[in-house]
């Protein structure tokens, strides 16, 4: 069996920016890419440098894997369902298939939580609408002194409320079910900011009007952007498999250079505790990538 020189499982910013730097190295690599990037979601990030009107996510991520093929690098519609060490190697398994290379790049993201009862399709012309949002890093600017709700409650819920109120001052928070569960000093935050508070549950949701309408305990409520602060999916189950240490929330834990506690494995992106930002996750995958790079350049030196 080949054995390429470095296995990269994800194809989002981080995946496909490790992919181009260790393409471009001359390194043999392969991509795997299940089709679930987040960012493929944005309807328009205007944060990410280079771009002052703005890009669409999956723009984004096409231009990204043109780049990438341009220098050769394989990218394959895969899902990775195993991951192991084995030797001085590692086994990358999709399904019954098999693959071999002398490091692996994990770069696998978080998958948000969405709020219950909210059906796929309305879900997802929200999103492209901007009325569903889950980045206020992103785009809290876009909601400037527009009627927001944040879905959440308890810790989570009241700072990513806090967050939200340095763009607008028409914010309520909704318990997703039942009555909030908030602590004093989470109410008191709540208070002094002016955020109101609405108890659960939600449902009925739709698009009405050009906003986003669900009820709630005290009847239905429309507003022109909704925060899910639901919490997220860690995806570091095949760190796991490899023996790689996770920190208490699942995140994949890496040393300065993205090195995981398994020698040649390596994590970018949104799946390693961070900021979860594009431009973050672009920079971890240039320090892995590169890191990569060297670690084989000391074992074999790489020559034309």
């Amino acid at each position: 069996m080949d054995v390429d020189d470095c296995i990269i499982v994800g194809a989002g910013p981080a995946g496909l920016t490790a992919a181009i730097y260790l393409a471009r190295y001359h390194l043999d690599i392969r991509l795997f890419d299940c089709g679930t990037s987040r960012a493929s979601w944005i309807p328009k990030s205007h944060n990410h440098a280079g771009f002052p009107d703005g890009i669409n996510g999956n723009e984004l991520l096409e231009r990204m894997r043109e780049q990438a093929a341009k220098y050769g690098a394989l990218r394959e519609p895969k899902r990775v369902t195993d991951l192991r060490r084995d030797g001085e190697s590692f086994t990358v398994c999709c399904d019954r298939e098999e693959y071999r290379a002398r490091s692996v790049l994990l770069a696998t993201g978080v998958v948000n939580n969405r709020p219950e009862g909210i059906e796929d399709q309305l879900h997802d012309e929200a999103v492209s609408r901007g009325l569903i949002r889950y980045c206020p890093i992103c785009d809290g600017y876009e909601v400037t002194d527009k009627r927001v709700a944040v879905i959440g409650t308890g810790e989570h819920g009241t700072a990513e409320a806090q967050f939200i109120r340095a763009y607008t001052k028409d914010l309520t928070l909704v318990s997703p079910g039942g009555d909030h569960d908030l602590s004093e000093e989470c109410s008191t935050v709540l208070g002094d900011a002016g955020i109101a508070r609405v108890a659960g549950p939600c449902g009925g949701y739709a698009i009405e009007n050009g906003q986003i309408a669900f009820d709630t305990a005290e009847g239905r409520l429309a507003f022109d952007s909704v925060y899910p602060a639901l919490g997220s999916v860690v995806r570091s189950g095949l760190a796991v498999k490899c023996g790689a240490k996770v920190s208490e929330k699942d995140c994949i834990i890496v040393d300065d250079h993205l090195e995981t506690s398994v020698p040649g494995l390596f994590a970018a992106g949104d799946v390693v505790l961070g900021l979860d930002q594009i431009s973050h996750a672009m920079g971890q995958a240039g320090v892995a990538a590169t890191t990569i790079r060297n670690h084989l350049s000391e074992k074999a030196p790489l020559r034309r």
